[in-house]
This record gives structure tokens, sequence and C-alpha cells, in this order.
């Protein structure tokens, strides 16, 4: 059996970084993990991802976006260069490319139901932070680059 997908778009302030979320309709409450590292604490992020979900990213202008890394340096944070806006973070685990998106770049977020928790990761080994992205993040990420 199929499983059904609800679509949400999300994406930075000025559109330079756009995506389509595909999420289980199975699941009706979107987790809300809010990091409490200084750097999510200044952008606003609040995180999501589910095993189930895709992400369709398009980005305009790569130019246009900063890849940030800092800590352990395994994530790599989409910021716009532009706008400012970190709609997304992504990783490589075993040569497959993993991804949260950050629910306050939500477009049509009132129509959404969202559970949230606060989330620190601090002391937390490398090992154990790529096998929890790899069980929790989403596991399917496409990134077209040069889109409208």
């Amino acid at each position: 059996m199929m499983t059904r997908l609800t679509r949400i778009d999300g994406g930075c302030h000025c559109g330079n970084i756009r995506y389509i979320l595909h999420w289980p309709s199975s699941v009706p409450v979107i987790p809300v993990r809010e990091c409490g590292c200084r750097f999510c604490l200044k952008h606003g992020g609040a995180w999501t991802s589910h095993t189930g979900s895709t992400v369709e990213v398009t980005i305009k202008n790569r130019s246009g976006v900063s890849e940030y890394r800092f800590g352990t340096a395994t994530a790599d944070f989409q910021v716009c260069a532009c706008c400012g806006v970190v709609p997304l973070v992504t990783c490589e685990i075993d040569d497959n490319l993993y991804a949260v998106v950050n629910t306050n770049s939500f477009e049509d977020f009132e129509r959404l139901t969202f559970s949230r928790a606060t989330a620190n990761f601090d002391g937390e080994g490398i090992g154990d932070r790529l096998a929890r992205r790899k069980q929790n993040w989403i596991p399917e990420v496409r990134i077209c680059e040069g889109g409208n």
C-alpha cells in the first residue's frame, strides 16, 4: 500500500532557496525540535523530519547560498546569503544526503498542527550524532539548481 503524502511548501524569505516537503499524511502532528544551540537560537531553528518524508529543494542562484558548518562540522546549514533565512540543514552519511527543514520557513503553516519540544545535542559524540540523523532525518533529498 502506498503512503499518502501531504505537500508542504517552504523556503527562505526572498525565494532563492525553495523546497517542497512531502510529509506522511498518517502523521498529522508535526514534531518540532527547537534546538538550544546559539546558532539555532539566533536564526529561529525549529527543525522537523520524518523518515517517511521526502524533500525537493530548488536553489535559484547557488552563489546566493552560504553553507555554514560549525561545531562537529558534520552538517551544512543552508543559509540564504541574500535574506539570511536558514530553511534547511543537510548531512551526508554513507553517500546519502539527509535533511531537516526549518518549520519557521513553512509557507502555509496555519493549516498544520505542531508539537514543539526543546532539544540539546551538546556533548553528543560524532558517531552517535550521525547515527541519530540517519535514523531520524529525511532520507530522500533532491537538490536542483537554477530553478525559477
